[in-house]
């Protein structure tokens, strides 16, 4: 694929699990029937080893294992996007190896360190950036926050990034991030599948679905509904099985990654367990995700 390929990613990017065995081992078999069934929906690309699926907690050679699993799967379906982050040397060769696997870009999730300077922070995404020939997207979440300034400077400075993944929900901010930038980047949204209205009123061309694990067709109806601005429709949607889903996961820290695993495993998916820092969903939970998915049911 070539580095133009970002641009054409319109509608919705898969964002699965990485499903992990009892011993927390990953399970690699599971992980390529979830991305053969995900695939043959028609989204845009899917991000393996992001963060729904738990990169934090994975090694250099499982998110190369996990890549390559993934395209070998996606049977070149759809385009594969890799996760990569933590700092420059083990981000390098996140990166190096999931160019060998097959991916056909990266997504950069921020460093560990929480308050870098602005100096060394361009460091990082250039490094990574600059250690492949792949298609950057940069994931703006959690404390790698920037101004229109930055991201034009990242822009200025990383001829490969392509791409930028929002996951502040700052629609206010990410308009004039878009302004001052404007087609230089292509733009996603990625928060999560409750920030669908927003996004699409402020122009995104996709966004990443975690819903997309369990109801690809409610990803697909909530993109459609936002790319033809049809907020009655989102509305609606967004009502009957967004905001109830969300609500759960926001009972606990991690339960993002945790409900959506637990949800798959109920309707016959394989999931398994997250691994610390995470916790797996609580019995008082699994009730209400268990009805809630009774509910999801004419959209499976």
């Amino acid at each position: 694929m070539s580095s133009n390929v970002v641009k054409s990613w319109k509608g919705v990017f898969g964002f699965p699990v990485t499903p992990l065995k009892k011993d927390l081992s990953v399970d690699l078999d599971a992980l390529r029937k979830n991305v053969d069934w995900m695939t043959q929906n028609p989204f845009c690309a899917f991000v393996c080893a992001g963060g729904t699926g738990e990169l934090y907690s994975l090694t250099a050679e499982e998110v190369g294992d996990i890549t390559a699993a993934s395209v070998e799967a996606a049977q070149g379906r759809m385009g594969v996007v890799a996760g990569t982050g933590f700092n420059v040397p083990i981000g390098v060769d996140m990166a190096k190896r999931a160019e060998k696997a097959g991916a056909h870009a990266l997504l950069i999730l921020p460093p560990y360190y929480q308050n870098p300077p602005e100096e060394g922070l361009y460091h990082f995404y250039e490094s990574i950036a600059g250690a492949t020939s792949l298609p950057v997207l940069i994931y703006s979440r959690e404390w790698a926050v920037f101004s229109p300034r930055q991201v034009a400077e990242l822009a200025k400075r990383i001829p490969n990034l392509h791409g930028w993944k929002d996951g502040q929900g700052d629609a206010r901010k990410y308009q004039r991030i878009m302004s001052e930038v404007g087609d230089r980047l292509a733009w996603f949204g990625g928060i999560g599948d409750d920030c669908v209205p927003g996004y699409f009123a402020v122009g995104v061309q996709a966004y990443t679905s975690s819903i997309s694990n369990i109801a690809p067709q409610l990803s697909l109806m909530l993109a459609e509904a936002g790319m033809k601005r049809d907020f009655a429709k989102l509305t609606e949607l967004m009502n009957k099985y967004v905001h109830p889903l969300y609500a759960i996961r926001d009972r606990l820290r991690g339960y993002e990654v945790s409900v959506m695993k637990e949800a798959m495993e109920i309707l016959g998916m394989p999931a398994g367990p997250v691994r610390p820092p995470l916790v797996n969903t609580r019995p008082q939970d699994i009730e209400d995700v268990r009805s809630l998915m009774k509910v999801y049911e004419d959209v499976l």
